[in-house]
């Protein structure tokens, strides 16, 4: 008899967030968790209800019975509604003890308009979880309820990863090492860049990290990584038949290859598209929350988004880990030999594109918009650019992320003299260990999350 394997149920810090709810809403909202496909939503719920609650019950939307959308045909008779889940799942509710958990609510806008209500009744507490949440379909003829508190669940972020392969120590000292600006010592240096590998090689989706766990081989974790990129793909060939959405996408990681100041969406679809058309696709893109954007910031100061256009821009993926599946999807599957390259540093690639989509998925998780900026050099034959630039008090911290070496860097020196009076700190984040070079802070890599 084959034995099924026990799902893992991972640490995730977004559980203090939902604490925080539970303690300060009392129930007077429900808790919307948003994030994108197989992040980790309707996991975390349902751990969240195991241990905070004397009861659960769960209606997943997305594979519910029968006898649950007749029950959703008469949910404003609350009294009967209740009693009906109750015995379709076996499970007794106890007035403010129980919580119900509505799995992708997506699919059942009724329900969600219902919110309002359900919460108004004050029996039960209620967590929402979802993706794709504003796409039209999904919220049309319905009224959003505003008794929702949301927050977004993104892949897990460096500290979970190591959490995740029993690492408590690692980032707290690194932490220490950062505010100390203590280097490490190459050795120590070279262990934790190795550490780093291999959360961009898994990645941080639960899935893919606990096929990382369970097998130990980086070829089974590219083809679960491959499922959730198919996934991916399905849900935006059903939200846009026309194929672009996949198509911008799909081509993330050449764009940043090609080292472009902006995404060249003419270049990717092979003709002009419409302003508006073009609004639409990128709404329902970033509303999937599988990408990131990195918004030109015109005048670089504190306040950036009073500066941006929004119509230059740059697309990260929310997770390295389906970055590096995707920039090698050139066959059926990643070889093993790649990702040990990968891991050792022996490959012959230029990386610069997977670490500033590392940085920028690092940054996103420790809570920052992300901004950059160009300008035409001297000669005009090219231009400078500063990666990204992070606002804090009253200063702007210009960052440069480079994948080798660390003696170049012209456009961070000539963005302190455009700005001078306006910045703070400057960062180079870089794969060695962490040095001062004047006023300028050579970070590692994976000291990124305490900038």
């Amino acid at each position: 008899m084959k034995m099924i394997s026990k799902r893992l149920v991972f640490k995730r810090k977004i559980y203090e967030d939902m604490l925080q709810w539970k303690r300060e809403r009392k129930g007077k909202t429900a808790l919307l968790i948003k994030g994108a496909r197989r992040v980790g939503k309707s996991t975390i719920a349902e751990e969240f209800a195991k241990r905070e609650y004397d009861s659960y019950i769960t209606v997943d939307f997305a594979d519910a019975p029968d006898a649950v959308w007749e029950a959703v045909k008469h949910i404003s008779n609350r009294d009967d509604f209740f009693m009906q889940l109750q015995f379709i799942y076996g499970v007794k509710l106890y007035e403010r003890r129980s919580v119900i958990i509505f799995d992708e609510i997506q699919k059942c806008p009724e329900v969600r308009q219902a919110i309002k209500y359900l919460v108004k009744d004050g029996r039960y507490d209620y967590i929402e979880t979802g993706s794709l949440l504003s796409i039209k379909k999904n919220v049309q003829n319905i009224v959003i309820p505003s008794e929702e508190t949301r927050i977004t669940m993104l892949p897990m972020d460096y500290e979970e990863f190591r959490w995740a392969l029993g690492d408590d120590v690692s980032i707290p000292m690194l932490h220490e090492s950062f505010k100390s600006r203590k280097s490490l010592g190459d050795e120590v240096c070279r262990k934790m860049m190795r550490n780093l590998r291999l959360y961009i090689l898994v990645g941080g989706m639960p899935q893919a990290v606990e096929t990382y766990i369970q097998t130990n081989n980086l070829t089974d974790v590219d083809n679960k990584k491959r499922e959730i990129l198919e996934l991916y793909n399905d849900d935006f060939q059903k939200i846009d038949q026309t194929g672009k959405v996949s198509q911008l996408f799909s081509s993330i990681p050449a764009q940043l290859y090609n080292n472009a100041s902006r995404y060249q969406v003419n270049k990717v679809l092979k003709k002009r598209v419409s302003k508006d058309s073009m609004s639409e696709l990128l709404k329902e893109l970033e509303d999937s929350q599988t990408v990131v954007f990195a918004h030109h910031a015109n005048n670089p100061n504190v306040g950036m988004p009073m500066y941006t256009e929004y119509s230059k821009y740059k697309m990260y993926l929310c997770d390295t880990g389906l970055f590096v599946t995707l920039a090698f999807w050139d066959k059926s599957s990643t070889e093993n030999i790649i990702y040990k390259k990968l891991l050792s540093d022996k490959l012959s690639a230029n990386l610069g594109y997977v670490y500033e989509n590392l940085v920028a998925q690092m940054l996103t998780a420790s809570g920052n918009r992300l901004f950059y900026y160009t300008w035409p050099t001297e000669n005009g034959n090219h231009n400078y650019e500063i990666d990204f630039i992070l606002s804090r008090g009253s200063k702007i911290c210009p960052i440069e992320v480079k994948s080798s070496g660390y003696k170049s860097h012209t456009s961070l020196d000539k963005f302190y003299k455009k700005f001078s009076s306006r910045i703070g700190n400057r960062y180079m984040i870089y794969p060695k260990d962490l040095r001062k070079e004047q006023d300028l802070l050579c970070v590692p890599v994976f000291m990124t999350m305490f900038l």
